[in-house]
């Protein structure tokens, strides 16, 4: 009896000093982990106003590096592309029915509304980090991203971005839920040449159906849109693509600035940032 006793107590007393670490938080730099809780949170504040501001502006998508592009098409618009592009006959076709110049149109409409809806990101995003639990904040701060079952990562190096990853594994999903209105609204409006993107992407579907019509009427004997690979309908939706893709490059956004803040934390005013992110722990 007295042996399951000491092996109750030992339990008992490695709980609570599990608890009393997470209270205190790391006594080797003097941060309470409601401070790096609060400076973690800040640096993604921070990092969600920059990433907005920089991706709201004229050409904050369109112009994204590498591609003159950040958001491509969605890949089943690609393929068909590259589909035509590799088919003379085709390629002439798509020429006549108006299709070939529509594809740059999409690219470019869609990037306008995404950078139309960036400037209404950062009270949806700030949301997000307000409501986010951290329950590892130490381990993040030091550059460990907890997983989804909230262990540590098996990646062995140190994440600059580790805030961030941590932010979008918890809060993506609902993010796209809210931010998908406000992408929409912007597909909706007349960004490009007094024309809306989803007026655009109508006109290309349209052009895509008469390309098909074609070359059905010229090739009875062939199903050539069946050798090239061209499905007879265009699946992708345009609304959840451009919302899942602007939110990817913001993480990136706001990722490059937590990486900055971590850097050179004393280029910022915030007390609570020098703090928690002056001390040197990679």
């Amino acid at each position: 009896m007295r042996k399951y006793f000491l092996i109750l107590l030992s339990l008992l007393i490695l709980s609570s000093c599990d608890l009393l670490e997470d209270i205190l938080g790391d006594e080797e730099s003097g941060l309470t982990s409601s401070e790096i809780v609060e400076g973690l949170k800040t640096a993604l504040e921070i990092g969600t106003d920059t990433a907005s501001t920089e991706m709201s502006a004229s050409d904050g998508y369109y112009k994204g590096s590498p591609l003159l592009a950040l958001i491509q098409l969605p890949d089943e618009v690609e393929m068909i592309r590259t589909a035509i592009n590799s088919n003379s006959t085709v390629k002439l076709l798509s020429e006549q029915v108006g299709l070939d110049d529509k594809f740059d149109d999409v690219i470019l409409a869609v990037n306008r509304a995404a950078e139309d809806a960036a400037k209404d990101v950062a009270p949806i995003f700030k949301d997000a980090i307000f409501d986010l639990s951290i329950s590892q904040g130490l381990d993040i701060l030091q550059g460990i991203v907890p997983t989804d079952d909230g262990k540590k990562s098996t990646y062995a190096g140190f994440d600059s971005t580790a805030a961030t990853q941590y932010l979008k594994l918890k809060t993506f999903d609902n993010l796209v839920a809210l931010y998908a209105p406000q992408i929409n609204t912007s597909l909706d409006k007349d960004l490009v040449l007094n024309t809306s993107a989803n007026e655009i992407w109508g006109s290309f579907t349209t052009n895509y159906n008469d390309l098909l019509d074609l070359i059905n009427s010229n090739f009875l004997t062939s199903s050539l849109d069946e050798q090239l690979g061209l499905p007879s309908a265009i699946a992708a939706n345009l609304g959840e693509f451009s919302t899942r893709v602007a939110l990817d490059e913001l993480f990136f956004r706001v990722g490059k600035e937590e990486k900055n803040i971590r850097k050179n934390p004393f280029k910022w005013a915030s007390s609570i940032i020098q703090k928690v992110f002056g001390h040197v722990f990679d």
